[in-house]
């Protein structure tokens, strides 16, 4: 799930919660399960932006050395993500 998944959850629960007007004789109340679907379409949101937030956090460390046995350059290249 993603963004998409969390505002699409939204919109479904703000359509049921604010626009429809059907009496299903107490069996199921819609405006409940639209705030349900709304407080769910946020936390998906939210964990989406995060996980997305710390995917982009790396570190990149790049050493030039000279070996002292042949005399040539060594390049080391670490990568690593926080």
């Amino acid at each position: 799930m993603g963004y998409g998944s969390g505002i699409a959850l939204i919109v479904i629960g703000a359509i049921l919660a604010f626009a429809i007007n059907v009496d299903l004789d107490g069996f199921v109340d819609l405006k409940t399960i639209g705030y349900i679907l709304m407080g769910a379409g946020a936390v998906v949101f939210v964990i989406s932006l995060v996980s997305a937030l710390r995917r982009k956090q790396s570190t990149s460390l790049t050493r030039k050395v000279i070996d002292p046995n042949t005399g040539q350059e060594v390049i080391e290249r670490t990568n690593r993500s926080n």
